[in-house]
C-alpha cells in the first residue's frame, strides 16, 4: 500500500466515525478532518502552532476548535474500536501515569503514586483507558481522563 492510500483510508475511517458519533456542523468536520490528518503527518511535537503552521487553518482557529466545541471522544473511538475490534472476548485496562509538575497555581495538583519510581510524585495523573481484544491480541485506546487531586 502507498502513503496516499493509507491516509485515505484513515481519512475515510475518521469521517465515518464522525459521523456516526453526533450530528455536527460543517466547520468542525473541515477542522476537525485537516487536525486527524496533520496528526498522523507532523512528525514532533504537535501544538496548535504546529497545526496552524502545517495545516489548512489558522492556529487561532485549531485552538477555538478544541477550546469551544466539546467532543466526545470516548464515543469517537467507541465507534472506530467497534469496526476494528472482531473479537468476542474484550477486557478494559487502566493504566495511571504520573506527569512531574510543580507549581502553586496548576489545577489538580498534587501526590500521586509513581510505580516507576516506587514512591509518591508531585505533579498531575492521567489515566488512559483501554479496550483489550483478547481473541485477537489486540488493544486500542478509548480515552484518557485526568485524575482529581483527592
Amino acid at each position: 500500500m502507498t502513503k496516499e492510500t493509507l491516509l485515505m483510508q484513515y481519512q475515510s475511517e475518521c469521517l465515518s466515525a464522525l459521523k456516526s458519533v453526533a450530528n455536527i456542523h460543517k466547520p468542525f468536520e473541515k477542522a476537525f478532518m485537516d487536525t486527524m490528518k496533520l496528526f498522523m503527518a507532523i512528525p514532533d511535537r504537535i501544538n496548535f502552532l504546529q497545526l496552524g503552521r502545517y495545516g489548512c487553518f489558522s492556529e487561532q482557529t485549531y485552538r477555538n476548535l478544541f477550546e469551544h466545541e466539546t467532543f466526545d471522544w470516548f464515543a469517537f473511538n467507541g465507534s472506530i474500536i467497534s469496526k476494528h475490534l472482531t473479537g468476542k472476548r474484550k477486557a478494559i485496562a487502566m493504566d495511571p501515569s504520573c506527569i512531574p509538575k510543580s507549581g502553586k497555581k496548576t489545577p489538580r495538583i498534587g501526590y500521586f503514586w509513581s510505580g516507576c519510581a516506587g514512591e509518591y510524585k508531585r505533579g498531575l495523573e492521567i489515566m488512559g483507558i483501554g479496550v483489550i481484544d483478547i481473541d485477537n491480541h489486540e488493544c486500542m485506546t478509548l480515552g484518557s481522563i485526568q485524575t482529581p487531586d483527592c
